[in-house]
C-alpha cells in the first residue's frame, strides 16, 4: 500500500485533552461527523494529492458523484474548517479547493485507518479493503 503520509507532514499542535470513556465517545464520534458523507473522503484524498484542485477537476476525478452532492459535501467540508474554498473573480467563474492545515493532518490518520485495516482478517478484509466490494455499493 502507499503512505498519504509522505505527502502530508503536518501535525498540529494543541492541548492535551483529559478525556473520560463517555467523553472520548462523544468527542470521537463529533469528529466521525465532520467525515460523514458517501463522497467526503473521496474529496479528501483527491485533495491530500493534488493539494489545490479546481471544481471541475474535482468532478472529473470522482466518477459517479453528481455536481449538486460535490457541492454539499464541499460546502459540509468547508464549513468544518478541513477545506478552503477560492473563488476567483474572472470570467468565466473559477473555484479552487484545498485543504487547511487541519484538514491536511487528517492524512496521517486516515493513513492510519488504513493500516489497521489492512491488519483484520481475511474474511473481513475483503470487505474492508478490497475496491471492488466498493463498487458493490
Amino acid at each position: 500500500m502507499t503512505s498519504t503520509d509522505e505527502n502530508v507532514r503536518y501535525t498540529p499542535k494543541g492541548k492535551r485533552v483529559t478525556y473520560t470513556p463517555q467523553s472520548a465517545g462523544q468527542s470521537a464520534q463529533n469528529v466521525i461527523r465532520v467525515l460523514e458523507g458517501r463522497w467526503k473522503l473521496m474529496i479528501l484524498f483527491q485533495l491530500f494529492v493534488s493539494k489545490l484542485l479546481r471544481f471541475s477537476e474535482l468532478e472529473r476525478a470522482i466518477p459517479g458523484i453528481s455536481q449538486k452532492m460535490l457541492i454539499q459535501q464541499l460546502r459540509q467540508l468547508e464549513a468544518d474548517g478541513v477545506v478552503t474554498r477560492i473563488a476567483h473573480p474572472e470570467v468565466p467563474p473559477r473555484v479552487e479547493y484545498l485543504l487547511t492545515e487541519w484538514g491536511q493532518s487528517l492524512c496521517p490518520v486516515l493513513d492510519n485507518l488504513l493500516t489497521w485495516a489492512e491488519s483484520t482478517p481475511d474474511d473481513l478484509r475483503a470487505r474492508l479493503i478490497d475496491p471492488d466490494a466498493m463498487s458493490d455499493q
